[in-house]
């Protein structure tokens, strides 16, 4: 879920994550998280849930990734060293780009 500021209601929440906001916490099926007190909070309801909430300045967004309800959210990574073509079919090493933010899309047709 990407947003533009952190103070978004708990109806935008649940239509963008699934989870319900209810007096017992949020909730999805039969699994409940409590939350604190006082009103909806998103990054109060993101740590709870183990979702990784990551800032992007420039353009005044934040991401927020999925529920880890293990704990294990993953916020930071470095790949590996390898190496993919490029359009012209030249090599080109993954590490050239270290520093910037980079996505890579895999695909499988199974």
């Amino acid at each position: 879920m990407i947003v533009d500021r952190l103070d978004i209601g708990a109806e935008e929440f649940q239509q963008a994550t699934g989870w319900e906001i209810k007096p017992e916490g949020a909730c999805r099926a039969e699994v409940c998280v409590p939350l604190p007190d006082g009103g909806f909070d998103l990054s109060a309801a993101a740590h709870r849930l183990g979702m990784a909430v990551v800032s992007e300045p420039s353009p005044g967004l934040w991401a927020v990734g999925p529920e880890t309800l293990g704990g294990r959210a993953l916020a930071t990574a470095d790949a590996s060293d390898f190496r993919l073509p490029d359009l012209d079919g030249n090599e080109f090493p993954i590490t050239s780009l270290r520093g910037h933010k980079v996505l890579l899309v895999a695909w499988a047709p199974y």
